[in-house]
């Protein structure tokens, strides 16, 4: 037996250690067991090219938790070490002191491997040991001894089997690592795709006895991961119902993903995975940072918006890369140029993807296009070189059910819907009841009128106007269907210009302060409704900008405009013979109150009071 001192120049870095790394604490199994998969891989190696005696036998990694003795130890049957191994690997940090440590990461955002590896196990033990055995001919077993501070010892065991045995004493203040469903989440989250077979303890199955009423309970072992993902192997050996496995095996109880994308490419960078469209609720911000990353099939993050565009992260999947830096700042990756043209191959697959759906299918394309939607529009607002490819492909959607290309759009609606600035209008709805008597309006002057119902249409919109000056989007009830646009000839009115005035002056004196609102005669159809109300498309639309942000906007809930329709035979005819000034003021409230009630303004005891007035005017 030997001691010596670990090669640091600080008096003690394990507590900077435990307390840097102590937000990630939890990595240190996902180091352990990586470790224990690389010693497994490089004695496979070894023993393929003949350098291992005998058979190589059993290569299964063990996770073992022992709450009395507060144990929790990582058994691999690997290379193992011999005792001067053990003196290069185990008592050499990465770093030459702690002050050039914290120097050099205080002000970084570190993700993925910390160049500590074997030493994150400090940060939940205060005493480790270390079986080991090389797979070396003649090799001794020896074990190594540390207590959280510089001083180790070595000395030999009676260690039969080849392979390394790490032994954490789990600290007082880490007792949650003795909890065996904890470490069975950890497994599940760092390790469920590693490469080599992970055993942790034994499970209940059920198997089916002849002759037996019900299913024999066996004790199993719980293998906790699957070595060989489908994203290691080829599109070829995969049939559709394996990757809607893989997707279930992911993501457990979710809905079946729309398709999926697989990614393959080792120039000029390396990369596999496999990127599923999933169905997508209103709620974009549940369904996003869904997609795992992995190096080499170890799990390293779900925070991915480095890696790939804003709009990827609502897709959902697995990307394993070994030439993403893992062990550098974020700042750091954003720039990385690998990291760049991992970014641009993934857009570019996706693009590709969608255009190959839209023109082998375009039924079946414009079938899912309610989920797809939500996707491609995120994705054109937020990345301009998906926007250049995906212009083409994205579809509006008339209210009858029809789909068309922007470009089909415009084709079709042009003659009838362009205004004196040459702009084509696109006339458009969110709510198909709601706005129903302004949409009849609308197509019995022959307009066509767009379904926009998804909660960032808002803002696809504006980004449309944006990208093409020669487009201008309006709300079927932001105008009367007569100026949507804004054609030179007009209605001839049934009213002189001043009984119109004295319909206006009812009008207001009834309605009194609209907030900055106005109040306008126009001579429409008198298969319009009397009074309209619309609200400016602007105003409209900042309103729901800032509601969409959390803002308060009741201020400007009831800001509205009146329009009377002097042609319609309640203001022309009725209320013109009313002979009571207080009458008139009485029926130009009442219709405002329809009007409103028709815009679902109307509420509270306004409502009430309206409903008590409609049943006095039936008796």
């Amino acid at each position: 037996m030997h001691k010596g001192n670990i090669s640091v120049q600080t008096e003690n870095i394990f507590p900077i250690i435990k307390k840097f790394l102590y937000s990630d604490q939890e990595i240190f199994l996902r180091e352990l067991v990586s470790n224990a998969v690389d010693a497994t891989t490089k004695v496979k190696t070894i023993a393929r090219a003949g350098g291992v005696k005998g058979e190589l036998g059993d290569t299964r990694i063990e996770v073992k938790l022992d709450a009395d003795a507060k144990t929790l130890t990582i058994s691999d049957k690997g290379i193992g070490m011999t005792e001067e191994e053990v003196e290069k690997y185990l008592n050499q940090v990465a770093f030459s002191s702690a002050e050039e440590f914290l120097e050099k990461y205080k002000d970084e955002s570190i993700i993925g491997h910390f160049g500590l590896g074997f030493y994150s196990a400090f940060m939940v033990a205060d005493k480790v040991e270390v079986f080991t055995k090389s797979y070396q001919e003649d090799a001794k077993a020896v074990v190594w001894t540390c207590e959280g501070n510089p001083e180790y010892t070595i000395q030999d065991t009676d260690k039969k089997e080849r392979g390394t045995d790490i032994v954490l004493h789990i600290s007082d203040d880490a007792k949650e690592y003795l909890d065996k469903n904890r470490i069975q989440s950890l497994l599940d989250k760092y390790c469920k795709f590693l490469p080599v077979e992970i055993k942790f303890g034994m499970k209940t199955e059920y198997e089916n006895v002849e002759g037996e009423d019900k299913p024999k309970e066996i004790e199993v072992d719980n293998i906790i991961n699957n070595p060989n993902p489908i994203w290691k192997k080829k599109p070829t050996e995969l049939s559709d119902e394996d990757y809607k496995n893989f997707y279930n095996e992911l993501y457990p109880f979710s809905q079946p993903p729309l398709f999926w994308i697989h990614l393959n490419i080792d120039y000029p960078f390396n990369l596999t995975g496999i990127l599923y469209f999933p169905k997508l609720s209103n709620n974009i911000e549940m369904q996003k940072n869904k997609i795992q990353l992995y190096s080499n099939q170890v799990y390293v993050t779900d925070n991915v918006k480095e890696i790939v565009p804003e709009f990827l992260t609502l897709l959902h999947g697995v990307i394993d890369s070994p030439d993403i830096p893992l062990n550098v700042s974020r700042s750091y990756l954003q720039a990385d140029a690998n990291v760049k043209k991992i970014t641009g191959y993934i857009t570019k697959k996706v693009a590709e993807k969608l255009a190959d759906l839209f023109k082998e299918d375009r039924k079946a394309y414009e079938e899912k296009w309610g989920e797809i939607g939500t996707f491609v529009k995120y994705g054109m607002i937020t990345e301009d070189k998906f926007y250049d490819k995906a212009e083409k492909i994205a579809l509006l959607q008339s209210i009858n059910g029809d789909f068309f290309t922007i470009e089909e759009y415009k084709e079709k609606v042009k003659d009838a819907q362009t205004d004196k600035h040459d702009r084509v209008v696109f006339i458009y709805t969110i709510n198909k009841d709601e706005h129903h008597s302004y949409i009849n309006s609308a197509k019995a002057k022959g307009y066509d009128i767009l379904l926009f119902d998804n909660i960032i249409d808002n803002h696809f919109m504006q980004h449309l106007e944006s990208k093409d000056q020669k487009i201008t989007f309006v709300r079927v009830d932001s105008e009367t269907a007569d100026n949507l646009v804004q054609k030179e000839e007009k209605t001839e009115s049934v009213l002189s210009e001043k009984d119109q005035e004295k319909i206006k002056k009812i009008f207001t004196e009834s309605i009194g302060d609209l907030k900055g609102g106005s109040i306008e005669t126009k001579a429409l159809s008198p298969e319009d409704f009397p009074v309209m109300i619309t609200r400016p498309e602007f105003l409209r639309r900042m309103q729901e900008m800032q509601s969409m942000q959390g803002m308060d906007m009741s201020m400007m809930g009831d800001f509205h405009n009146v329009i009377v329709n002097t042609n319609h035979p309640l203001i022309a005819d009725k209320m013109l013979k009313m002979r009571s000034d207080d009458k008139k003021k009485e029926f130009a409230e009442y219709l405002h109150n329809l009007a409103m009630l028709n815009q679902n303004m109307l509420k509270g005891e306004k409502l009430s009071s309206f409903i008590t007035r409609s049943i006095e005017f039936l008796s």
